[in-house]
């Protein structure tokens, strides 16, 4: 069995220590969540375990041959290599033997009448059945095809954001590593990606490590849960929904035992503060244990509760509406005579495919983007608070306090009291010392943390979230969540988070690309599981039914007839026109900004069909082929 055993890992940051002397083991087939609040130290952790950043201290033991695959949340890749040079890199010699097989198939596919590619190719060919490499290169192609990686020819540099992370999951899913580590895997995946690799990880073969805020992917794939807090790691045997349960009835039981020690300590310290002659009949054993105890006296840490409990502007029945809306962004278009009537209180979320727009249509209902056609109408009384997935620029050399003073000095709270600038930045769990600090020096998710700070400062009525999970822990989630339920305005957001979803949206507008919309009145995850049973449903029936008329067909016939004939006369012209509308979208796609997501989504969208229906054409043509 293969085994990682950390042992007395520690690490510092500054003054500041991420852990300290942290134990554990990971055998192979472990499947372990990694959580802990905004700066605790989980990146840098994972960063020392993948030998990227090394610990101040510590062994790492493991075989000589024992493999680790990391995923990154920003995977590094060579912006002037190709997809399927980057998803290969780092991969043993078997794999470049697949990777040279796959470069030569699409050379030699393209020129079949060069002798020399078919002799590569014959010879590579052999390769692959000497290394048994087509197993692996099927999985490989299922990999590919589920993260929606389709074109092993575009290069790095063009991708966008999303792409990349998926190029590197692929890339280290490949590799299939004793270990894999994943930072945040399911960012950026449409959810028919991450319910597959839900269920891919749940019968990984090796051991896996998990970042995640996606509670709904911990709790069908974690079975155990490392909580780092305070420098420390704590162990809970289950998914998350255990680790709730657990880690309540650990603080419980730390308190009551930190309540004890408290007490006795102030028991000994009278019986010290009485006088030498009262105590000098009494044994030098009690002295020494009054020593002992006060040497190890602390304070429970435990993770503080972000308490927000500020006031708001009364919001009147009407919000926001649309009537006959049309946006086209480019050649993209989003809505399309599009109506809609938002009123007070009301909980909408808004999720879907990549690249359909959905940001932009929450820019149009903010105002920020102009309709092509149609009205925006807004409430007199709403006072908008839209919270960017891109954080606003913030002055790096600003400090904290300063950044939200210019909100101004304190809010009124619901309580009608009022909330200085220090006691709110306390409640969102910046203690005393972090005030002056400068903002530059804050990781990614405390500064999402003070931007969300800074935008219910200015009390607003309506809430415009544009995925707001991104880089928060789930502590704060959690908080974000039961403050949006107590919330008495309305909440619109943008998310693909779907335990954040199912917990503050009855409501959904779910965008399919094309300006297509559907509305669906429940939880999220009740949409979700319609949709992905039905899409499972129809490709079975489709495939079985061709298969069985196919097979009884090849039974009986011995040539085409005359109708087969003319269609097999023109299916090689068909294919041909089809791989040559591909090659120019490729080349469009190539073209366009790698910013530009709404026109790469929408050119993706056409390449995919295209690909169906050329695989439908080659398939009827294969079929056909053998009566020739």
């Amino acid at each position: 069995m293969q085994t990682l055993r950390v042992e007395n890992l520690t690490k510092t940051y500054g003054e500041k220590t991420l852990f300290e002397d942290v134990n554990f083991i990971i055998n192979e087939g472990d499947r372990i969540g990694l959580i802990g609040t905004n700066g605790s130290g989980k990146t840098t952790m994972l960063n020392a375990l993948a030998g990227l950043d090394p610990a101040d201290s510590g062994e790492l033991i493991a075989p000589n041959d024992y493999t680790i695959g990391y995923l990154m949340q920003q995977p590094v890749l060579d912006e002037d290599k190709t997809i399927r040079q980057a998803i290969f890199d780092g991969a043993g010699p078997g794999f470049q033997t697949i990777r040279r097989y796959e470069e030569v198939l699409a050379k030699y596919s393209a020129n079949p009448e060069d002798e020399k590619l078919q002799a590569q190719f014959d010879k590579l060919s052999r390769e692959m059945d000497q290394e048994d490499a087509w197993n692996v290169e099927s999985n490989i192609a299922t990999i590919l095809s589920q993260l929606h990686v389709n074109d092993m020819d575009q290069q790095i540099g063009i991708l966008s954001g999303g792409q990349k992370k998926r190029v590197g999951m692929a890339q280290v899913l490949i590799q299939a590593p004793d270990l894999l580590i994943l930072d945040e895997p399911t960012n950026h995946l449409d959810f028919d990606s991450i319910k597959w690799l839900e269920e891919y990880l749940q019968s990984y073969k090796g051991a896996l490590l998990v970042v995640t805020h996606d509670r709904y992917f911990l709790d069908q794939v974690a079975t155990q849960i490392f909580e780092l807090s305070f420098g420390k790691l704590y162990a809970y045997t289950g998914n998350y929904e255990d680790f709730v349960q657990q880690k309540a009835e650990r603080v419980e039981r730390e308190i009551t035992a930190e309540h004890k020690q408290n007490q006795l300590y102030k028991k000994e310290l009278a019986w010290m503060r009485t006088g030498a002659k009262a105590r000098s009949t009494k044994q030098q054993a009690r002295i020494n244990r009054f020593n002992d105890l006060k040497e190890n006296l602390h304070t429970l840490q435990v993770d503080g509760k972000v308490d927000i409990n500020l006031g708001q502007q009364r919001l009147g029945k009407k919000v926001l509406e649309f009537q006959d809306a049309t946006l086209t962004l480019g050649d993209h278009p989003i809505i399309k005579n599009f109506n809609l009537l938002v009123q007070g209180g009301q909980r909408i979320g808004i999720t879907g495919v990549n690249g359909a727009g959905k940001s932009s249509f929450l820019n149009a209902l903010a105002g920020e983007i102009k309709l092509d056609s149609g009205l925006r109408i807004q409430g007199e009384t709403v006072r908008l608070g839209y919270y960017r997935q891109q954080t606003e620029e913030i002055p790096e050399d600003k400090r904290v306090i300063a950044y939200l003073d210019e909100v101004g000095q304190g809010v009124i709270g619901a309580d009608g009291e009022r909330i200085s600038t220090t006691s709110l930045l306390e409640q969102f769990l910046f203690p005393r010392f972090m005030h002056g600090t400068l903002i530059r020096k804050l990781s990614g998710g405390e500064k999402r943390r003070l931007y969300l700070l800074k935008l219910l400062m200015e009390q607003p009525n309506v809430l415009l979230l544009d995925e707001p999970t991104n880089d928060l822990d789930i502590g704060t989630l959690t908080v974000l969540e039961d403050y949006l339920d107590n919330f008495n305005g309305t909440v619109i957001t943008v998310s693909h988070d779907r335990y954040f979803l199912d917990k503050v949206a009855d409501n959904l507008l779910v965008f399919q690309g094309q300006a297509q919309i559907d509305h669906y009145n429940g939880l999220f995850t009740e949409y979700l599981a319609k949709t992905l049973n039905t899409s499972k449903k129809k490709p079975t029936k489709v495939k079985v039914a061709v298969t069985e008329e196919v097979a009884k067909k090849a039974k009986v016939k011995t040539k085409l007839t005359y109708a087969e004939q003319i269609e097999y006369d023109k299916l090689e012209g068909e294919i041909e026109a089809l791989e040559e509308k591909q090659a120019q979208l490729q080349t469009e796609m190539e073209q366009t900004p790698g910013t530009d997501y709404g026109k790469l989504g929408e050119l993706q969208a056409q390449i995919d069909d295209l690909e169906v229906q050329s695989l439908e054409k080659m398939e009827r043509w294969e079929e056909l082929s053998q009566y020739i």
